[in-house]
């Protein structure tokens, strides 16, 4: 029988459920378990995908074109459980579907009421996920312990004990050990108090696991398990990241949260063996120790919000530390290029900026056209993704072939061409051989994620002549999916995201290639 944890979070919000829960999927996978992750998150929009990214953070994208939070990229890079729609849900797709059954009369006129329709919703939205060939799925509940709108999503997972079993479902609660400076203690109140909210729900946590910025001494976790009503050994340190957020996993598999969660769950079976982290004790311990230095600038509309460009950041990082390179990024709005901090870098990244897809040079892209003519008349690595791209192709054709670039208009003034196609998720792209692009892949036929309106088909002849060539196209060889500077060092533009699939130990071909080139190697 499919087993569950539940991942619920307390006091304040942006704790890092995400990563507590993508680094407890890794380690549990790396004893031999078949998991599967989701996350409920309680806010009423269908879907992330019209959410502002200074708010919210970047919009991840799955394999079935499924547009989720960001808490999905981190389930990716940390484990191989594959995602699918079933893996994201909100409360607005929870209300969607329970009114789309009232409105066909599938509920024969009962009132429709949060207990049971809502709550039974969202039940079965976690047993989308069971399977004969999945032992556990992972469940994280956005939110925190004490909002409104997370109150449907805690009573259903309380209920969902009960239909399963207790001894079939585990809570882990994570929580806040703040440290007063003027002081100097760490308090424990915030942590009681929060798991006093969810006993007053019907939800008493198995596992505690304290973010804190100070060590937890033996007394104060005596305390904490006292109060909390959970054994010593449950309650779980998890202190700031120092180096990067790849080392909590290692982290929580030393304190043998792993080993707790098997001996609650699975007593006495084959999954008692200690995880082999080899692979990942590798990737840390390059991370730890680089040879290299390089700076890059991201310009793009939402820098000043590091998590608007979360999965660019994390691809950025999984390439130097193949390459033992500790990237520093130098984050640039595009509304304000500083050229003279551009004299500093060794690559240029322009990411998609998403929204005004129609109208690309609205809100900076003047500006990013700037950075594409700096990169090219310099040399310098450049790396363009969906609009990114697109700023590559008129700054090329402005510059090389005559084109006015003022605008992304071609109503008002020549430019390339480019159609509208729909395309979400996994989409299959040809390489063409002999290019950059296949120098990284090393293969002629890839698939990668797409979040994009725009292909181009480049029946400019000018283009050609400015030193642009396609590097990869849609399967039938129409529109243009991957472009290339000629003559220049490493000049990539692609209309895809692969930001989305890179991992630490696994780092995407086109950021590998990318960064390699901003270090000459």
């Amino acid at each position: 029988m499919t087993k569950h944890i539940f991942i619920t979070g307390g006091v304040v919000s942006s704790l890092g459920k995400g990563l507590a829960s993508a680094s407890l999927g890794m380690l549990l996978e790396a004893r031999g378990l078949a998991i599967r992750m989701q996350k409920l998150d309680p806010y009423l929009n269908v879907d992330p995908s019209t959410m502002c990214p200074f708010q919210h953070g970047e919009v991840y994208v799955l394999d079935d074109g499924i547009e989720t939070d960001l808490d999905l990229g981190h389930y990716e890079r940390f484990t191989n459980s594959p995602l699918t729609k079933n893996s994201s849900w909100t409360a607005g797709k929870i209300y969607r579907n329970v009114l789309r059954r009232e409105r066909s009369g599938q509920y024969r006129g009962q009132t429709v009421q949060i207990i049971p329709h809502i709550t039974n919703e969202i039940k079965r939205a976690i047993r989308s996920l069971c399977a004969e060939d999945v032992d556990v799925v992972l469940t994280e509940i956005g939110g925190t312990v004490g909002d409104i709108e997370s109150l449907p999503f805690l009573e259903a997972i309380r209920q969902f004990a009960l239909d399963v079993g207790r001894e079939h479902c585990l809570f882990l609660h994570l929580t806040l050990v703040p440290y007063l400076q003027s002081s100097g203690e760490i308090k424990t109140k915030p942590t009681q108090h929060s798991v006093g909210r969810l006993r007053q729900i019907g939800i008493q946590p198995d596992i505690l696991v304290c973010r804190t910025e100070h060590s937890i001494s033996e007394s104060e976790r005596d305390k904490i398990a006292l109060l909390c009503n959970v054994e010593k050994r449950n309650v779980i340190e998890s202190k700031d990241a120092a180096d990067s957020i790849y080392e909590i996993p290692v982290t929580l598999q030393l304190q043998g949260l792993d080993q707790i969660i098997v001996d609650f769950l699975w007593p006495n079976t084959t999954y008692q063996r200690l995880p082999d982290l080899t692979l990942w004790q590798e990737m840390l311990e390059r991370l730890r120790n680089p040879k290299h230095e390089v700076k890059i600038a991201v310009i793009g509309r939402y820098a000043r919000h590091r998590d608007a460009y979360k999965s660019i950041y994390e691809a950025l990082d999984h390439a130097g530390i193949r390459h033992q390179t500790k990237i520093r990024t130098v984050r640039m709005p595009s509304d304000k290029i500083d050229l003279e901090k551009l004299n500093d870098v060794a690559g240029i990244l322009l990411p998609d900026d998403y929204g005004n897809e129609s109208d690309p040079c609205q809100d900076g892209g003047d500006s990013r056209i700037v950075a594409v003519q700096y990169a090219r008349e310099r040399n310098i690595p450049f790396f363009g993704i969906g609009t990114g791209m697109q700023c590559a192709v008129i700054a090329c054709a402005a510059n090389a072939a005559g084109f006015n670039a003022a605008g992304f208009k071609p109503n008002d003034r020549p430019s390339p061409s480019h159609s509208s196609l729909s395309h979400w998720g996994a989409t299959a792209t040809k390489i063409i051989e002999g290019s950059t692009a296949f120098t990284c892949y090393k293969t002629t036929v890839i698939s990668e994620r797409c979040r994009e309106h725009n292909y181009y088909n480049f029946d400019c002849l000018q283009l050609e002549q400015a030193g642009l060539r396609v590097a990869g196209t849609c399967p039938d060889g129409k529109f243009a999916a991957v472009i290339e500077l000629r003559e220049h060092p490493w000049f990539v533009g692609v209309q895809y995201h692969p930001e989305f699939k890179s991992q630490p130990t696994n780092p995407h071909p086109l950021f590998a290639g990318f960064v390699s080139a901003t270090i000459g190697l």
